[in-house]
């Protein structure tokens, strides 16, 4: 009885150690793709949030936009820029957070500007 009973756990740690494995790399292919979709795109985003200060992320969330649409983002920047202005109550340090979360922005635009090719560009506008 003790034989079988190891023979099943065996069983069983070894269907449970291949399932395991097989997600492992399903998982590091999946991350691989992401990473050269991503491609030259991802590395200038990152240098610019590490030039700004400023991710992606948290500019999208400053200025309440969840997509990359020029005119939702200048519409709520100046909003935002208006309520948070000295003269009428507001605060400084909101005021240039909006300011540099606009530029994060607006550097992602250019970003993707830069690598849609002409075609693409055309069509869409």
């Amino acid at each position: 009885m003790a034989k079988y009973l190891a023979q099943i756990v065996v069983m069983g740690v070894q269907v449970v150690g291949r399932a395991f494995a097989r997600a492992l790399r399903q998982e590091f292919a999946a991350s691989q793709a992401a990473a050269e979709a991503r491609g030259r795109a991802g590395k200038q985003s990152a240098a610019v949030s590490s030039f700004t200060g400023m991710s992606l992320q948290e500019a999208q969330q400053i200025l309440n936009v969840a997509t990359l649409n020029p005119e939702e983002i200048q519409k709520n920047y100046e909003h935002l820029f208006k309520v948070n202005d000295k003269t009428v109550g507001g605060s400084f340090y909101l005021q240039s957070k909006v300011v540099r979360a606009k530029e994060r922005l607006d550097e992602e635009i250019a970003i993707e500007k830069q690598d849609k090719p002409p075609a693409q560009e055309q069509t869409q506008t």
